[in-house]
């Protein structure tokens, strides 16, 4: 179990139109213009745009894997600590990040593929 972060950078890249911000400590994922995640390489860490519902029932159900990032638009981001997540559950929800901020026409494009 775990996910190292170049696992995860190679997840991000197989989602279309992804587009990459890098900051000091940090980088930023994006589809057309809308952003759906974060990299922290040093903290092993990623954060993702989630439902409400869903960033409730993640951080619940498994605390030692997930953290409230925060609440913006009526969407819940969560923490994700790479070495504690499964590369299943991690590209399904990398997927659902995407997928919420992509816009209609491009996620029915691309449906979730199993790796």
């Amino acid at each position: 179990m775990g996910v190292s972060s170049g696992q995860f950078l190679r997840m991000v890249d197989r989602l279309p139109e992804v587009e990459h911000a890098h900051a000091r400590d940090y980088t930023s994922f994006s589809v057309r213009g809308k952003r759906f995640g974060y990299h922290w390489p040093r903290t092993r860490t990623v954060g993702l745009k989630q439902t409400l519902s869903e960033q409730l029932a993640l951080v619940s159900e498994r605390p030692d894997v997930f953290e409230v990032q925060f609440t913006a638009g009526g969407f819940g981001w969560v923490v994700v600590h790479l070495p504690r997540i499964d590369t299943r559950e991690l590209t399904e929800l990398l997927y659902e990040a995407w997928r919420l901020s992509a816009p209609e026409p491009l996620a029915a494009e691309h449906p979730l593929r199993e790796a």
